[in-house]
């Protein structure tokens, strides 16, 4: 079986990708396996690292600003669309993909519409809470779209093609979640636990905020903290900590550049404060933790606020906007939960209620019976 995955330009939507293909090359040992990615971006380096061959294809997102600048961009961008059919076709001719799977990003658009124009059944999953455009214009195309959430289907065309709630795949170490045993390995007393990262690059403003309460928290000795500052912070914060007393590793603190255990951590956790990307808002219900969220404002269609709306409607996380984040606005909703340990185990528990953790098998359950058509 040949099957062709496509999707980038942000790990949300490569890392699904590749869990899909994992999860069909262990199913199918035999399968062949093709990636289309964007040229220049996240997937070049992602992808060949996971073992995967791969075809890029340049193509660009249209700015919705009237400026000069955005208005030549979207020439530019143009070109590359009508670019990018032909080159999309070869492609598809010369590796003769019995499927194609898509995750989303400007690149899956093309290459997924030429696919089901040349009758290849075409599979989409969408990580986000609201769905990307790319995906919605997609919804005509598609044998089926893979949603995160039953809120999602509302969000899509009404004439979409059949729409599948299937959650998002996660990592296997997310899937066996033992909190006790997670505690004791990072050997922690009853203390609670405070995770907090902005993402692999961090987040300034987030990275501010955490500087003032980590203070705060060193001054009263009640919680116990990991922070991941991202690489581009670590400079700054570390050396914002030492100035004022705050010790980087010791006294119930951690502060680290990368958590890369974070699975492991977040077990452990009983408040996560992080970003709200399509991963993590799947993760922290599968660890049945409580969060406080902090939507990043720089994505497209502020889909990081409605990711967030799924746990805070469940009553499983607290939102704050970057636009009202400061350190005592952070210290204050971090001291008001930590101080209320029944509040924190039913946001956990609220959380956990919907998680999804069988979402490899929901979505072979899609891929299959097209297979065998």
């Amino acid at each position: 079986m040949r099957v062709l995955m496509t999707g980038g330009g942000t790990a949300g939507h490569i890392n699904p990708a590749l869990a899909i293909a994992a999860d069909i090359r262990r199913r199918m040992p035999d399968a062949e396996f093709l990636f289309v990615g964007a040229t220049g971006r996240m997937e070049t380096e992602l992808v060949p690292r996971a073992g995967y061959a791969l075809k890029t294809v340049t193509v660009e997102g249209f700015k919705r600003q009237l400026t000069p600048k955005a208005l030549v961009h979207n020439v530019t961008a143009a070109y590359h669309a009508l670019a990018a059919g032909s080159t999309c076709r070869k492609i598809l001719k010369d590796f003769k993909p019995d499927i194609a799977i898509g995750t989303g990003g400007y690149v899956s658009g093309p290459i997924l519409r030429e696919a089901a124009k040349l009758g290849i059944p075409v599979v989409v999953h969408e990580s986000n809470a609201l769905p990307g455009v790319t995906v919605k214009m997609l919804a005509k195309y598609a044998s089926a779209i893979c949603l995160p959430t039953e809120a999602s289907k509302s969000k899509m065309p009404a004439d979409s093609c059949p729409l599948v709630v299937t959650g998002n795949p996660l990592r296997e170490e997310f899937l066996h979640i033992d909190k006790a045993a997670a505690r004791a390995a990072l050997s922690l007393d009853d203390k609670p636990l405070v995770l907090s990262f902005g993402g692999s690059l961090g987040a300034r403003r987030l990275n501010e905020a955490m500087t003032e309460v980590l203070v705060e928290s060193h001054r009263l000795g009640a919680c116990h903290h990991i922070h991941g500052t991202g690489k581009s912070g670590w400079d700054t914060m570390s050396a914002a900590l030492t100035e004022r007393g705050v010790p980087l590793e010791g006294d119930g603190i951690s502060v680290r550049p990368y958590i890369d255990d974070v699975a492991l951590c977040m077990a452990a956790a009983d408040l996560v404060i992080c970003r709200c990307g399509a991963m993590t808002i799947s993760e922290l219900p599968a660890c049945g933790v409580a969060s406080v969220l902090i939507p990043s404002p720089y994505v497209a269609e502020n889909h990081q606020f409605h990711n967030a709306m799924v746990l805070v409607n469940k009553g499983a996380a607290v939102c704050i906007e970057e636009k009202d984040l400061s350190g005592e606005v952070l210290w204050n909703t971090v001291r008001e939960l930590t101080n209320d340990p029944a509040r924190l185990a039913q946001m956990g528990q609220n959380a956990r209620r919907d998680a999804i953790l069988d979402a490899s098998d929901r979505i072979w359950a899609v891929i299959e019976p097209l297979l065998k058509k």
